[in-house]
């Protein structure tokens, strides 16, 4: 393996790991740990109706900065967050991580999901997304600095995603 194919597979590594513990973060309701994820220029966007066009001008399910992921984050430590007590039980599968481009410190990465979700109050859910990521080298790590979900069917009607997905 040349050291160009050998640098390559290792940033798959890299990105791959990544977005598992972004993932596990998530299942685990670990969310300081996965707002620390972010870049302080993150912006999180779940698109409404299909792959979405400007969120600026179009709906969406979620279209956060920064200081909106962090508030979320706040909301859930209150307790008061009753679609969530019992907090619902996650899991997903992750597959299908590729990087699109590198560019600098950055990269433009995608991968597909599978979100078990378990709740008292609503049963069991199947999410099911395509996720792109800017990601962004910051010293020796990766963090975000977009994260966009595109959920198979946000042109229906949608239970309550009372957790990040």
């Amino acid at each position: 393996m040349t050291d160009l194919a050998l640098d390559a597979r290792t940033l798959l590594d890299e990105v791959t790991q990544f977005i598992y513990r972004e993932a596990r973060y998530q299942d685990d309701h670990a969310y300081d740990d996965w707002e620390a994820l972010w870049t302080d220029d993150g912006v999180y966007w779940i698109p409404a109706n299909g792959e979405g066009g400007d969120p600026e001008k179009e709906m969406s399910i979620i279209y956060d900065n920064r200081s909106r992921i962090a508030l979320r984050i706040r909301q859930f430590h209150t307790g008061k967050r009753y679609s969530q007590t019992p907090q619902s039980r996650l899991r997903r599968v992750v597959s299908n991580v590729e990087i699109l481009k590198h560019e600098g410190d950055e990269l433009l990465v995608t991968s597909n999901a599978m979100v078990f979700e378990s709740s008292p109050a609503r049963g069991d859910t199947i999410w099911a997304s395509r996720n792109e990521y800017t990601l962004r080298r910051e010293g020796e790590s990766l963090r975000m600095a977009r994260k966009k979900v595109v959920l198979v069917n946000n042109e229906t009607a949608l239970y309550s995603m009372a957790f990040l997905i």
